[in-house]
C-alpha cells in the first residue's frame, strides 16, 4: 500500500489536497446578474426621464403644433344632435372606437373612471363609435355602464381628424378647442390623467403654453371640410376655378406617388385617402401652381 511519505526537503503539508479557486455558486451568479440588470434599468429610466423624454415631450410644445379640433355634428345613441362646439370651454377626451375592437373594450372602463373623477371640474368624454350599426353599440353602452355620450361616426368624420387608421385613436382637446395630444392604440387611462389636470387648470378659452405629453404621442394632422370633400381628397381646391381644377388634376396624373403603390398621385389620393405621401406631394404641387398664377 502506498504511503504519503514526506520526501527530504519537501515541506510538510496537511492531509487536504490543494484546492482550485472557489467558484461563484449558481445562486450568487443569479443575484449578481439581477443586480446588474437593475442598475441598467434604473440608469435607462433616469436617462429617459431627465434627458430623452424632456426633449421628445417638448417637440410639439416648442413648435406650437396644437391645431384647432375640426367641428362636426353627429347623432348620439338616442338620435340627439351632438356638436363638438358644444364642448368648447371643457377639456374633452375624444375617443374613436368600436365594439368589435378588443383594445377599445379594455381601455373604456378607465375612461368611465376619469369621467367620474373630473366631471365636476369641466372634463368630458365623447366616444365616437365606428361600428356599422347602432345596435351593438347600444348593448355595449348598457353592459359597461358608460357614463358619457357616445355617438356614431363614419370615415368622413375620421378624415377630419387626419384619418383613423386603427382603433382606438384618442384625442385630448383643451378648453381652447385645440388638440393637445393624440394616441393611436390602447393605453391605460392613467396615461392621460396628468395631462387632463394641466388642461383643466387653464382658463376657459385659454391655451396651455407649457403643455407636455406624459407618454408616447402621435403626430396630429387634421383636415378641413373643404379638404375632406375635395375632388382630390386632402387638398383644398375651393380657391381654384373649374378650369384650374382640371389642369391641376391633369398634373397629378403625370407624376407617380412615391409611397410604393404604383399609382399616379391622383389615383393614390382617390384610392387611398389615408396615404400621407401622396397628400403632401399633392399639397406642395398645388402651392407651386397657385404661386405661378400670381
Amino acid at each position: 500500500m502506498a504511503t504519503n511519505e514526506v520526501l527530504p526537503g519537501q515541506p510538510e503539508s496537511d492531509s487536504h489536497p490543494p484546492q482550485a479557486p472557489r467558484r461563484m455558486s449558481g445562486n450568487r451568479k443569479a443575484i449578481v446578474v439581477i443586480a446588474l440588470i437593475f442598475v441598467v434599468v434604473v440608469g435607462l429610466y433616469f436617462a429617459n426621464r431627465y434627458w430623452i423624454a424632456p426633449v421628445t415631450a417638448n417637440t410639439r410644445a416648442a413648435s406650437g403644433n396644437y391645431p384647432a379640433a375640426p367641428d362636426f355634428t353627429v347623432a348620439d345613441l338616442s338620435g340627439q344632435t351632438v356638436k363638438l362646439s358644444d364642448y368648447r370651454g371643457d377639456v374633452l377626451l375624444l375617443d374613436f372606437w368600436a365594439t368589435w375592437c378588443g383594445p377599445c373594450r379594455m381601455e373604456i372602463p378607465g375612461f368611465v373612471k376619469l369621467q367620474d373623477r373630473y366631471r365636476d371640474q369641466g372634463f368630458r368624454v365623447l366616444g365616437i363609435s365606428m361600428d356599422d350599426s347602432v345596435q351593438p353599440v347600444h348593448e355595449f353602452y348598457q353592459q359597461f355602464h358608460l357614463n358619457y355620450t357616445v355617438a356614431m361616426g363614419n370615415d368622413r368624420l375620421g378624415e377630419l381628424y387626419g384619418g383613423i387608421i386603427g382603433l382606438p385613436t384618442t384625442f385630448l382637446i383643451g378648453r381652447d378647442g385645440r388638440i393637445y395630444d393624440k394616441v393611436a392604440g390602447a393605453v391605460d387611462a392613467s396615461r392621460f390623467e396628468q395631462e387632463i389636470k394641466m388642461l383643466l387648470a387653464a382658463k376657459p378659452g385659454g391655451a396651455v403654453q407649457d403643455f407636455q405629453t406624459e407618454g408616447r404621442s402621435d403626430s396630429i394632422d387634421v383636415e378641413t371640410p373643404a379638404e375632406v370633400n375635395s375632388q382630390v381628397p386632402g387638398v383644398d381646391l375651393s380657391k381654384l376655378t373649374p378650369q384650374q381644377i382640371a389642369e391641376y388634376k391633369q398634373m397629378l396624373t403625370k407624376q407617380n406617388c412615391t409611397c410604393g403603390c404604383n399609382y399616379n398621385l391622383l389615383d393614390c389620393r382617390t384610392k387611398d385617402r389615408s396615404c400621407g405621401v401622396s397628400k403632401q406631394i399633392a399639397r406642395n404641387m398645388l402651392t407651386k401652381m397657385e404661386k405661378s398664377k400670381i
